[in-house]
């Protein structure tokens, strides 16, 4: 039988499983989803990697409806049919004991990861920064006390 193409591969289809775990086991492209209804079951799209590069990868997995909270500094994406046209795109961002609403964008077009990028871009790579600075913070703490 032969093995689908790097398309289908990673398209989400009725059959294929969505992931229980927000690990990415599973990378799908966001481009290819984004023009389809989110699952039934599922909370959104939880994100992995943003490219600063207009056409670079974008890669999310499934975030299932069981899913209690995100993990801290995680972005997860949720779209629906607009009224009218397009798409209405909203992202939250896990902190320590909550998740916040990040930002919305009602009536995308339907090529709305582009215009969602440069956001979420930025907002991972200030969590990173905060991530490494806390790191550094909690070390030092710690050296101060030997």
């Amino acid at each position: 039988m032969p093995s689908p193409g790097p398309d289908r591969a990673h398209q989400h289809t009725p059959e294929a499983p969505i992931p229980s775990q927000s690990r990415p086991s599973h990378l799908l492209p966001l481009h290819r989803l984004a023009v389809q209804p989110i699952p039934s079951g599922v909370r959104g799209a939880l994100v992995h990697r943003v490219s600063a590069l207009p056409d670079g990868p974008f890669d999310v997995t499934w975030l299932t409806a069981e899913t209690p909270r995100l993990p801290l500094g995680c972005i997860r994406l949720h779209w629906e049919p607009a009224s009218l046209a397009g798409w209405d795109v909203t992202a939250h961002l896990g902190l320590a004991t909550t998740e916040v609403h990040l930002a919305s964008w009602p009536a995308a077009p339907d090529d709305w990861p582009r215009l969602v990028r440069p956001t979420l871009h930025e907002v991972l790579g200030l969590c990173a920064a905060l991530a490494v600075a806390t790191a550094a913070l909690d070390l030092s703490n710690r050296l101060a006390q030997v």
